[in-house]
């Protein structure tokens, strides 16, 4: 059986709402720490919602655990973790260029 470009597009769809998902349970864990009830969605600023910088730290060290991975210095940066989807568009770029190294 072989992959077609439609599979390839499906299965990278899955990739980044599994991505998506456990960066929402991360921020979700986060907020409710800090006994703030608000909808977040994946284009919400996470500064807009209560985290405080120590919270962005927090997130840090819990994306870095939770996708067992190391964030390079200059990508810790206010742009990468603005929100959701800024955070996922950073670590599907991470894992890319694991994978070119890799290869």
């Amino acid at each position: 059986m072989s992959l077609t470009a439609a599979d390839g597009m499906l299965s990278m769809q899955a990739h980044k709402a599994e991505i998506q998902s456990r960066v929402l349970a991360l921020v979700a864990t986060i907020l409710q720490q800090n006994s703030i009830t608000v909808e977040v969605r994946p284009e919400t600023r996470l500064a807009d919602v209560g985290l405080t910088s120590m919270d962005m730290v927090n997130l840090m060290l819990g994306v870095e655990a939770e996708f067992d991975l190391t964030i390079p210095q200059c990508e810790i940066t206010p742009e990468n973790f603005c929100s959701i989807n800024a955070l996922e568009r950073m670590l599907i770029h991470q894992f890319a260029l694991e994978s070119a190294v890799e290869t």
